[in-house]
């Protein structure tokens, strides 16, 4: 094994990633992933236009939130890219206009592709219940399913599910309601 392989990652790995491809530092080890594929593009797409109005703008809903698509979260010594991530107002004051974010995220929601499944609902999974996010949604475009998760002394717990045509009200967005369908293309 030479010295390269054997050093742990840094931010400068992060930075010197090829343009076409997501990357992500987790405990010392750089993680490339490509860029979304046009189905999970949509639907992370189509999930921000759901909770937007209602949750960050207040149109029809509490407010209350700030979201981000595919924000670059800096948490501690790790480097996460989440499909999209959300804070309430009240921790985050105003949206913050920098290359990073080091608040942890209320919410995170990542869309489930064959490039990034094993990492989210591993590593990344871990990390977001260490740094603790309250909130954790699997979107799985491929099963046509959603699954929340809250965190619950240290352990993440299965809060709601929604499959098909189902109406999506989980938490910490159940205020309102939208057809899971809707996000597909």
């Amino acid at each position: 094994m030479n010295e390269h392989a054997r050093r742990p990652a840094t931010y400068q790995d992060v930075l010197a990633a090829p343009p076409n491809m997501v990357a992500e530092l987790v405990d010392g080890s750089l993680h490339l992933h490509p860029r979304p594929a046009s189905r999970h593009a949509r639907a992370t797409f189509r999930i921000a236009m759901k909770l937007g109005d209602p949750y960050d703008d207040g149109v029809g809903g509490p407010g209350g939130w700030y979201f981000a698509i595919e924000p670059e979260l800096h948490l501690g010594g790790d480097v996460v890219v989440p499909d999209l991530a959300g804070w309430r107002r009240e921790r985050m004051g105003t949206f913050p206009d920098a290359p990073a974010i080091e608040l942890v995220p209320d919410w995170v929601c990542e869309i489930l592709s064959p490039g990034t499944r094993r990492f989210d609902l591993t590593e990344k999974r871990a990390l977001y219940g260490a740094r603790g996010v309250g909130f954790l949604w699997f979107l799985d475009p491929e099963a046509g399913l959603l699954e929340a998760f809250a965190l619950r002394d240290g352990a993440w717990v299965l809060v709601g599910t929604a499959q098909g045509d189902e109406e999506v009200r989980l938490a910490p967005f159940e205020a309102t309601g939208f057809a899971l369908s809707a996000l597909w293309p």
